[in-house]
């Protein structure tokens, strides 16, 4: 039988906050992703004078956070990094995210801490005889020149386990990514993912540019990867968004694939272990 800490090696505990914050334990170690804690009716600014207005309030605010080991930041637009994550998260937390969005948090937004990831490279963090590697992923957030428009984006790859041993579970966070060769690169390289966290959305730019996944791209994504199981998240909290989570769910079950997923609401929380 498995001890207690044997078991947590084992799991990851996600609790949704909203739009694609999540609060992730990995073992030992407490990870904030994406922290977006605008209120309802205020806006993000999306770049180029572009802003969009959040529909939602986030399940916690930054005071009600637990002590975290890091950030992991897919990139640097005010639906992912806002006004109150630059204000009162810790400046000395580690903030793994792309080159371009490091070096502007190392500038004028002062986290001296920020760590740029090129695809593929990797980040380990060890913690109470516990090993976590964070490691970029492929990720496209527009197709073709519009990529040009839009603030280079990852995806992230946690794996972790006893420092000694090995890997026991693998989470995958595709971060703003489009289907793209990328996504089959993945797939090609890591067979045995245990969770997908997707974001969604179906995100439009001015003139219908369509630059998140929507439901048809984001049930595409797990018949390429074909992790264990997969959590939605970043739908219904932007006016930007055009593709609710209802047109996933339904997409899951024209396809047959509703058991691939699980719903977590704001405010739940669920813990995954690997089958």
């Amino acid at each position: 039988m498995k001890t207690a800490p044997e078991l947590a090696l084992r799991q990851v505990t996600l609790q949704f906050i909203g739009n694609a914050t999540t609060l992730l334990r990995c073992g030992p170690f407490t990870l904030l992703t994406d922290p977006n804690f605008l209120h309802r009716g205020q806006r993000a600014y999306l770049g180029h004078g572009l802003t969009s207005r959040r529909l939602t309030e986030p399940a916690l605010q930054v005071g009600d956070l637990p002590r975290l080991d890091a950030v992991v930041l897919s990139h640097l637009h005010g639906d992912h990094w806002d006004r109150v994550a630059r204000a009162k998260l810790d400046r000395g937390l580690p903030i793994i995210t792309t080159p371009h969005a490091a070096r502007r948090l190392q500038g004028w937004h002062r986290f001296r801490h920020a760590i740029g990831l090129r695809t593929w490279e990797s980040h380990t963090m060890v913690k109470d005889g516990a090993v976590l590697r964070i490691r970029s992923m492929p990720g496209r957030h527009a197709p073709g020149p519009a990529r040009l428009l839009l603030p280079p984006v990852m995806g992230s790859l946690l794996e972790f386990g006893p420092a000694t041993g090995d890997v026991q579970f693998r989470l995958y966070i595709t971060g703003d990514t489009l289907m793209f060769d990328g996504i089959q690169q993945i797939a090609r390289r890591y067979r045995d993912i245990d969770l997908a966290v997707l974001h969604l959305g179906g995100t439009k730019l001015p003139g219908g540019l369509l630059v998140t996944m929507d439901a048809g791209q984001g049930a595409d994504l797990i018949e390429t990867i074909r992790p264990a199981n997969t959590v939605p998240v970043h739908y219904d909290d932007y006016t930007v968004f055009t593709s609710p989570l209802e047109d996933f769910r339904r997409e899951l079950e024209r396809r047959g694939l509703s058991d691939q997923a699980t719903y977590v609401a704001p405010g739940q929380t669920h813990t995954f272990t690997p089958t």
